[in-house]
């Protein structure tokens, strides 16, 4: 990533990553936020390829932006007309979504940067020690089973999310 050219198309789907990601959960009509979404899975795939890693990003397109888009719409299709708008939230609950929204940031960032990540350190104390972090030891540490590696997280948030569609689909058949 080292030419102007692979430096300014970074920036530009950064920023179409930011814009189609804002309008994905303010949009209304519940068809085009899944558009946008499917945007926003596609900036990610040219990330992958723009890092070199093909594979990741042919999975990404083939997996997330073309089965998984498939299955929100048939989701959404299913369990409600596509031509609804979702009413305005009360000010209440907006102030309430936008402290949860922050909060969780605030959280998430906590945990980026302190939990154990490397060999029992964090990615500020391996940054501090000028230990190299590649590619494969991040996926190792993501997708390890060992001690301060998170596959079984990984593996609930799959399930969790499989149980949502089963859920969805079993709402519909209801209707």
């Amino acid at each position: 990533m080292d030419s102007v050219a692979n430096i300014i198309l970074y920036f530009v789907v950064a920023l179409c990553i930011a814009i189609f990601s804002v309008l994905t959960v303010t949009s209304r009509k519940i068809l085009r936020a899944a558009t946008y979404l499917l945007f926003v899975l596609i900036g990610t795939a040219v990330f992958y390829f723009q890092l070199g890693y093909q594979f990741l990003g042919a999975v990404q397109i083939a997996v997330y932006a073309g089965g998984i888009m498939v299955l929100f719409v048939f989701s959404i299709v299913l369990t409600r007309r596509p031509d609804d708008v979702a009413p305005l939230l009360d000010s209440h609950r907006r102030c309430l979504g936008i402290c949860v929204s922050v909060a969780g940031a605030v959280l998430l960032l906590l945990a980026f940067f302190f939990m154990p990540l490397l060999d029992g350190m964090s990615l500020t104390q391996c940054l501090e020690s000028g230990k190299e972090i590649n590619m494969d030891t991040i996926g190792n540490a993501f997708l390890g089973s060992g001690r301060f590696q998170y596959l079984l997280p990984f593996e609930a948030v799959s399930v969790l999310l499989l149980a949502c569609i089963i859920g969805g689909v079993t709402v519909a058949r209801k209707r």
